[in-house]
């Protein structure tokens, strides 16, 4: 059994980057992920990587879309308005189709917003972000453990589909500390790189790495391509947790930190007689519609809870396609929504179904 240590929530993203064979990592600093960086200019001269601080967000990005196109296992972090600036290479990579690893610890927004946790950039994670027609993996984890695991898996799902990843955090997660193992994910098979720009010494053609197709009839063809693969990863990659759902009369639904308030909800709901469970997406892109869907067969009425004003809740009324009634909790700002206020909202969907 692996050793648990006691790590904050952005140096063990870090931490497992290291040990997944990330040896790039290029960034600028923003609260509340600025740990990141600093964990990455100690770590990575460990283990004979580069840590490279960047003029910018901008610069930053494009030096991922550089070392990405030779093969390397590459990465960047960042919040809320850094993602925003990033986007436009973001864009790049997933037109070049080119692996690599992007972790946003929310902050609130619009604009510069506030340094507090929030769960409002759910729609730049999950539709694209960028310009063009493209999706990235993007995981939300809910815990110091499942960041460090979704981190470690990551980079292979980035090399099996060609894309980039997304770990989809917040201010919470990573501020706070939990103790963790690093454990090894499960081997995956992965491509060959043959399409690395690692110089062509060996007498082979040589390899271009761009995102530039000036007839339309090959711009088509491609991104249909990058399209294939994400209709791959929806059908291998979907990952989500349901906690008494079977005879659930109200379902929750919620990702990230907010999820860990819900579960306390639902714990005080049975407790008090109600029959309340939870579906919590792991994957929010590719997003769990089947099994929400099935859930809806049975279940009453949804209560999907953000920290936002509402985005999630609109991908969990396509899962359920009108076969109950799909409820709205938010807080945005930075605002963490407490158990109490949830609670409340669980009772008034509840009453509401006894007097149908």
């Amino acid at each position: 059994m692996a050793e648990r240590k006691l790590f904050k929530g952005n140096e063990a993203v870090a931490e497992a980057a290291v040990r997944a064979g990330c040896r790039y990592f290029f960034g600028y600093p923003i609260t509340p992920q600025n740990e990141i960086p600093e964990y990455m200019a100690r770590r990575l001269p460990e283990v004979g990587g580069l840590f490279l601080q960047a003029e910018s967000e901008v610069a930053a990005i494009n030096m991922v879309y550089g070392a990405a196109g030779t093969g390397a296992r590459v990465m960047t972090s960042s919040s809320s308005p850094g993602i925003s600036l990033k986007q436009e290479g973001i864009s790049y990579i997933a037109g070049a189709e080119l692996p690599c690893l992007i972790v946003n610890m929310v902050r609130g927004g619009p604009g510069l917003g506030g340094i507090q946790p929030a769960q409002s950039d759910y729609f730049q994670a999950v539709k694209g972000g960028g310009h063009g027609d493209y999706y990235t993996i993007v995981y939300a984890p809910a815990s110091i453990q499942e960041m460090v695991d979704l981190t470690m898996q990551a980079f292979d799902v980035a090399e099996t589909y060609r894309m980039p990843v997304m770990i989809l955090g917040d201010g919470v997660l990573g501020q706070m500390m939990e103790p963790v193992e690093f454990r090894d994910p499960v081997p995956r098979e992965l491509p060959p790189k043959d399409w690395a720009t690692t110089g062509a010494k060996d007498g082979r053609a040589p390899r271009l790495i761009n995102s530039i197709y000036l007839k339309p009839d090959e711009l088509f063809k491609h991104n249909l391509k990058i399209a294939e693969r994400f209709e791959q990863a929806k059908k291998n990659e979907v990952m989500c947790e349901k906690a008494n759902t079977d005879d659930a009369d109200i379902v929750l639904v919620a990702y990230g930190t907010t999820a860990r308030v819900c579960r306390s909800v639902m714990d005080r709901a049975r407790a008090a007689g109600l029959k309340v469970g939870l579906i919590r997406p792991i994957t929010v892109s590719p997003f769990p519609y089947d099994d929400i869907a099935e859930v809806a067969r049975t279940a009453k009425a949804f209560l999907t809870v953000e920290m936002s004003l509402g985005q999630m809740v609109e991908d969990v009324k396509v899962a359920v396609y009108g076969a109950a009634p799909v409820h709205f909790y938010g807080t945005t700002g930075g605002v963490i929504p407490t158990a109490a206020d949830i609670m409340a909202r669980v009772e008034e969907i509840a009453r509401a179904e006894v007097r149908k």
